[in-house]
């Protein structure tokens, strides 16, 4: 009943963002659109997805390279089929799926694998939450596009700055952060208390490993490159339509679909990445534009990133021979342990 009403209530966000992001459009301007466009360009934006899943992948072995040096096959073979579970699968199931796979090829504990998980969406929330907020200094105006846009860049900040300030107090007051935990989280249910203590226990234990600067260094420049062929790629991407936004504009764009996927919603980020795409388009574009080419150009986008992350897993499932099925229902039963919840 419990996931029941979970899946009932990401689905509802999704009615909800997908009937905002649809409510306007022009449906033959956006078929026109659809059949208009110029394919071609799908190619180079295919290839810079895939250079964004080597980044990523690469960065990841960065922070787990305290633990253990892992050769790459272990790194993007995780990789490839976690990213696509995080698709996939409901209730943000697909994130225990890396830890849980790197765990299976390595000597690296899943408490320490899921600590780095985390760390690499603290450091992404905060960093696009910054970029954002100071990319909006340049945009001129102030109509709701604009406002909605300040808003998701504010509150984005706020919850994923907040989670790095209690790292470092979890880190540095270990304790402490325990105690805190089991008496604010206790106070609502004792039993949710103690297994989000547990967690957390487990979590800054994780966290103490000590990185070396050249891991530091190397992190953050996989980071920046990382959203530097993002915001690039939306950008080629974008010249298969009729219309044009600057690499500027672009990276706002890009940004903005950052904070509308991280809303939890159905599987596949449906009605919420068109949602944050409008939205990004509507403070450079008229409606008019946006409503047609730009809803054509906002779910060819989604295709593009869904479609390559899904073939990409599935084709290292079969590899190593493994099953979906099985893989899910194991993830179910890591969610339920409350030692890895976290």
């Amino acid at each position: 009943m419990k996931r029941f009403l979970k899946f009932l209530a990401s689905l509802g966000v999704t009615l909800v963002f997908g009937w905002w992001a649809f409510r306007d459009t022009h449906w033959a301007e956006q078929w026109a659109s659809l059949r208009s466009a110029n394919y071609v360009w799908v190619l180079p934006y295919l290839v810079i997805l895939l250079l964004i899943h080597l980044c990523r992948t690469v960065r990841w072995g960065a922070l787990l390279a305290t633990q253990e040096r892992l050769r790459f096959r272990a790194l993007n073979d995780a990789s490839a089929i976690g990213f696509m579970m995080l698709l996939v699968l409901p209730f943000r199931l697909g994130e225990f799926a890396r830890p849980f796979l790197i765990a299976q090829r390595s000597t690296i504990r899943r408490s320490a694998a899921m600590t780095s998980v985390v760390l690499e969406r603290i450091a992404d929330g905060v960093f696009v939450a910054l970029l954002l907020r100071g990319l909006l200094f340049f945009v001129h105006g102030d109509g709701t596009p604009v406002r909605l846009a300040r808003y998701g860049a504010n509150a984005m900040f706020l919850i994923f700055f907040g989670g790095f300030l209690f790292l470092l107090f979890a880190a540095w007051h270990h304790d402490r952060a325990v105690a805190l935990v089991r008496g604010t989280v206790g106070w609502i249910s004792p039993g949710l208390g103690e297994r989000a203590s547990g967690i957390v226990d487990n979590f800054v234990g994780a966290l103490k490993q000590r990185h070396r600067p050249a891991e530091l260094v190397a992190f953050i420049g996989w980071t920046l490159l990382y959203w530097a062929l993002n915001g690039f790629g939306m950008w080629v991407l974008m010249r298969a339509f009729p219309f044009q936004l600057s690499l500027f504009q672009s990276y706002v764009c890009m940004c903005l679909v950052v904070v509308g996927v991280m809303i939890p919603a159905a599987p596949g980020m449906v009605g919420t990445f068109q949602a944050a795409v409008k939205l990004g388009l509507s403070i450079f574009l008229p409606a008019s534009v946006v409503n047609g080419p730009g809803l054509a150009y906002a779910n060819v986008l989604w295709l593009c990133q869904a479609g390559q992350q899904i073939l990409l897993g599935v084709l290292f499932l079969s590899i190593d021979q493994l099953s979906f099925r099985d893989l899910a229902g194991s993830l179910e039963r890591e969610e339920d342990a409350p030692s890895t919840a976290g």
